[in-house]
């Protein structure tokens, strides 16, 4: 057994994703819904966007989903697997569609953009436990999940519950929470995700989206303090950075899974007035021995932004990709940070993402390289072994 689970055993691959995925109609010019003229087809969706990027990455990764037998799934089914996304446990269902969304070309964040999903009633709002291959589901290193999923309907919700059910063997369980509220029918629903990750190995959840969906502030120390169980806990902060808590060997999580201890570059302790944990020996936090967990802190890249879409998911994809491949935590949140920025600086909802080799040389950039770092539009095709043009550093 490894951070992720048996490697050799025959038909496993690195990350089973299992989700919707839907056809997205990208605007061919900025503005409103109702003024663009024109849009182009592309694929989204936040499980089968990891998938992809961690296919193009150079693991192996699996969809699971469900799609209606119709253009629009022929067309996601097509797209996917063309990334090397194993799709042959995708389900089609003869009766309901496929999903589809319409989106403006502005920030997620800011009041202009709009997005208008059509995916009520859909083929993926049907899978259920009985109604997906479970065997195939779990014939990977680590399954990946998203709240998403939740929140598309009760067959949707008990299909996640039986995932994260503790179960001996099971692979590793990362859940994305992506809490989306626009998809849920009470105000209390999001109350199911926090039960979900707690039964999760891995968590991947945003600062604002915590507060947003369980009502908890303070930072995230306070989001570790709400979710003791899993194992890794990744809490997401924005343009400033990413949090990586760790249970030490031993735990309940790290024993369930035979998962060794990470190694950390930088080790956090103390909770800072932000919430954020704040490094040994400074003058915030003096070496105790009443100091809890150590947490790894590693900042955001600057970056030029294009588009924000499908960030979160790059993001999850290069954390999940560092895993797999055994790295310190600190080159954990590195490649997750970088895998974003390849996503930040490309317009749509999947980018591909930089280079191992690239990526691995930054990753290993002292800690004063890393903060003077700018990635723009290109900077993953930069060659790495010339020197990266698209790459700069800030003063």
């Amino acid at each position: 057994m490894t951070a992720t689970g048996a490697r050799n055993a025959p038909d496993v691959v690195d990350v089973v994703a299992l989700g919707e995925s839907m056809v997205t109609f990208l605007p061919s010019r900025p503005g409103r819904l109702a003024d663009v003229p024109s849009f182009d087809r592309g694929i989204g969706g936040a499980e089968s966007n990891v998938a992809c990027v961690l296919a193009a990455a150079g693991h192996t990764a699996r969809w699971v989903g469900r799609v209606g037998a119709d253009g629009f799934g022929d067309h996601l089914v097509e797209a996917i697997g063309g990334y090397g996304v194993d799709v042959s446990h995708v389900r089609r269902d003869p009766r309901r569609p496929t999903g589809i969304y319409f989106r403006t070309a502005g920030d997620r964040s800011t009041d202009a953009h709009e997005v208008a999903y059509y995916r009520a009633g859909s083929a993926a709002s049907a899978m259920s436990p009985a109604g997906v291959d479970l065997d195939a589901l779990r014939a990977g290193r680590v399954l990946h999940l998203s709240g998403i999923t939740a929140a598309l309907s009760s067959d949707c919700l008990d299909l996640l519950r039986e995932l994260t059910a503790p179960r001996p063997g099971r692979p590793l369980i990362s859940f994305d929470v992506n809490h989306r509220p626009g998809l849920w029918r009470d105000s209390h629903d999001p109350e199911v995700l926090l039960d979900l990750a707690r039964g999760a190995d891995l968590v991947f959840v945003g600062e604002d989206e915590a507060e947003e969906a369980w009502g908890i502030t303070g930072g995230p120390t306070r989001i570790r303090q709400a979710l003791p169980e899993p194992q890794t806990l990744v809490v997401k902060q924005g343009a400033r950075g990413a949090v990586a808590f760790r249970h030490s060997a031993g735990s309940r999580a790290a024993g369930a899974m035979g998962v060794p201890p990470l190694e950390r570059s930088r080790e956090w302790g103390r909770v800072g007035a932000d919430g954020t944990p704040q490094a040994p020996g400074s003058a915030t936090n003096p070496r105790s021995a009443a100091a809890p967990a150590p947490a790894t802190f590693e900042p955001a890249l600057h970056v030029d932004v294009v588009a924000t879409t499908g960030a979160g998911d790059a993001f999850a994809a290069g954390f999940l990709s560092a895993t797999l491949r055994d790295l310190p935590v600190r080159d954990r949140l590195r490649h997750g940070h970088l895998t974003a920025a390849a996503a930040l600086t490309a317009p749509g909802d999947l980018a591909a993402p930089p280079a191992r080799a690239h990526a691995d040389r930054l990753a290993a950039l002292d800690d004063t390289a890393w903060g003077t770092l700018r990635l723009g539009p290109g900077w993953t095709r930069a060659d790495e072994h010339e020197g990266p043009e698209k790459e700069a550093r800030t003063p």
